[in-house]
């Protein structure tokens, strides 16, 4: 999937040690040492929190996000990580001693962006009290909108980037799922304790789901391809991370680059997930 995003045209690759613990970065670092790939034209992002083997166990420490970063570079194959992330704050490391700590190794080469991930507005505040955070990612999408409210009003202020995570919703925007054939989850199905997925949220989100399915036709492209073609346009939106399970579902999204919508169109697609 690696080579056929980088074949595409696709220049960002978002990956973290929790994918897999590291098996990621070791499969994306063995395709960038491929020949036919130019490192300097591709962005990798990546991020580190999870101590290994204690599952949902956050350190945020300097040494340990020192020694992350080291150990990233080696799986990545690469001389520099061109986006770090922080991937959960701890309970007890002090955010702004954390990101110094990134800062340090920016200033030395061996990253060159500083980001948080999942961190709160206060956290947020807290990790960038010397101006050093140049990258937030957070989910962000069509059904999840609280930071429209106070965080991008931040971000703003501080010129800080923003990249979302989860676009597509977990699929619940890429108009595979219909109105009149809501299904019931199994156990062990993650989205059976989804609230998304449950109950008047779930006929609501598909019913505006369903305005976009003309506007999509309209535009010969899929309800997905026209829900990243409004995020392009978001001028919140610094980049679009699409997650993909096959091959081809990295080419559809592609496709979505050369969707043009009109402000008009964007502001009807706005409007449609305004209550949300």
């Amino acid at each position: 999937m690696v080579r056929t995003a980088l074949n595409s045209g696709i220049n960002l690759i978002d990956t973290a040690y929790a994918y897999g613990n590291g098996r990621s970065e070791e499969l994306i670092g063995e395709v960038l040492k491929e020949k036919e790939y130019d490192r300097s034209r591709i962005v990798i992002a990546t991020k580190a929190a999870h101590v290994p083997n204690k599952g949902r166990t956050f350190d945020n420490s300097p040494e340990f996000l020192k020694q992350s970063v080291e150990d990233a570079l080696k799986r990545l194959q690469t001389d520099y990580i061109d986006i770090f992330y922080i991937h959960f704050p701890d309970k007890s490391t002090p955010k702004n001693e954390a990101v110094a700590a990134l800062h340090e190794l920016k200033e030395a080469g061996k990253i060159r962006a500083v980001g948080v991930s999942n961190f709160t507005l206060e956290q947020l505040k807290e990790a960038n009290t010397d101006g050093y955070v140049d990258v937030v990612e957070d989910k962000y999408s069509l059904i999840h909108r609280q930071a429209e409210k106070e965080l991008f009003p931040y971000l703003e202020k501080n010129k800080i980037s923003f990249v979302p995570y989860f676009p597509l919703a977990s699929g619940l925007l890429t108009g595979k799922y219909e109105r009149g054939q809501e299904k019931q989850f199994s156990e062990g199905d993650p989205r059976k304790s989804n609230p998304d997925f449950q109950g008047e949220r779930f006929k609501e989100i598909l019913a505006a789901v369903d305005i976009l399915r003309p506007i999509a036709k309209r535009y010969q492209a899929t309800p997905a391809q026209l829900v990243l073609a409004w995020y392009m346009k978001n001028p919140r939106v610094s980049v679009v991370i699409p997650g993909a399970k096959r091959p081809e579902q990295v080419s559809d999204n592609v496709q979505a680059l050369d969707l043009h919508l009109s402000s008009e169109d964007y502001q009807t697609i706005d409007e449609a997930f305004h209550r949300f």
